[in-house]
Parts: structure tokens; sequence; C-alpha cells
């Protein structure tokens, strides 16, 4: 599980990786214009800006930056009167929309990985976490009642209050603004669906 310092430069920055994937379409489509003939493999350079996007933002921006560049490869086709067979319009259109789509769904796929550790991880945190507060609630109603048993009342209602004001305090942490739970592992992850029995007793 790596913190965002420890994550490639391109998920720490996705902005200035989109800069950049935006910088190298721009290049690569110039140098396409300026380099005369179809049989210059330049148009293959696209792969570059489509992975970085596809690895920066997922399946669906990968996809998108698949079909630009085929879009600026439909440009500069028509711009510079180029005639492709089919065979050369598959052989540079399914390479980009390939690495697109299946880099980017790769990539989706090791963010849900991410999340899932960080969610387990807090969850063991959060059951050491209950542990303690559950012991500490026991020993301050354990006091509690022994003071009261003894005849000590107002001293057995004191610790009966300070245990509550403790309790309150120990779930605040947990669950509270500043649990250890971040915001996207705080959302609810159980979905119970609404029972379609009627909850009535037959007669």
């Amino acid at each position: 599980m790596l913190d965002r310092s420890q994550r490639p430069w391109f998920q720490q920055h996705p902005r200035l990786a989109l800069t950049v994937a935006a910088a190298l379409c721009a290049g690569i489509f110039l140098l396409r214009v300026f380099v005369e003939g179809a049989e210059d493999p330049v148009s293959t350079l696209f792969v570059l800006p489509v992975a970085l996007v596809a690895l920066s933002f997922g399946f669906r921006a990968g996809a998108a930056a698949g079909l630009v560049a085929v879009g600026l490869l439909a440009v500069w086709v028509v711009e510079a009167g180029v005639t492709l067979s089919p065979l050369g319009w598959v052989s540079r259109i399914t390479p980009l929309l390939l690495l697109g789509t299946l880099v980017g769904f790769s990539s989706d796929r090791i963010r849900d990985a991410d999340r899932a550790e960080r969610y387990a991880a807090a969850v063991a945190l959060l059951q050491v976490e209950g542990a303690e507060i559950s012991d500490r609630i026991f020993q301050g109603l354990a006091a509690s009642k022994w003071m009261l048993e003894v005849g000590e009342i107002e001293r057995g209602l004191a610790a009966m209050e300070d245990t509550m004001v403790m309790a309150q305090q120990l779930v605040t942490g947990v669950l509270g603004s500043n649990s250890v739970l971040r915001d996207d592992i705080h959302r609810a992850h159980v979905v119970i669906p609404a029972s379609t029995e009627d909850p009535r007793p037959s007669e």
C-alpha cells in the first residue's frame, strides 16, 4: 500500500500529466504534418500520450485519448491528401484504441485494489480501537457499580458520568472528523437491500 508521496508522478500531479499528454499530442501532430509520406511510422508515437492519459485517469479517459489520437490522424490524412488502405487504417487505429482502453482498464483495477487494501487496513485499526473502547468502558462501569453497591452514591454517579464522557470521546476519535478512516473509505460499503417480504406475521 503506497502513500501519495510514493505514487508515480502522473498520479501525484494529474493536471501536469494531462498537460504533458496534450503537449505530446500537439508535437507529434506537427511532426506528422511536416514529415511527408504515409510510410513513416510517426503516427505510432501517439501511443505515448494515450498511454499516459490511460495510466493517469483510467478507462474512460484512455478511450477518449485514443479517439483524440485517431481524430488527429484523420485530420492529417485529409489535410495532407494521403490515401491509406483499409489495412493502413486498421494498423494505425487499432493500437491506439486498444492501448487506451486496456491500459485504462488495468489502471482502474489497480486503483480499486489500492482502495480495498486501504479500507481493510482501516477496518483492522478500527477493530483495535473498538476493543480498547469496550475494555475501558467496561472497567469504568465496573468501578461505578462497585461504588454504588458499597453505598458511595455520589462517587459512583460521578464515575459513571466520567465513563460516559470517556466513551463519547473515544467513539468520536474513531468515527468523527479526525477518524483514521479517510474520506473515500468513510463511505458506506454495505448496502442492505430492502426486503420485499411482508413483515407482518401470517395468520
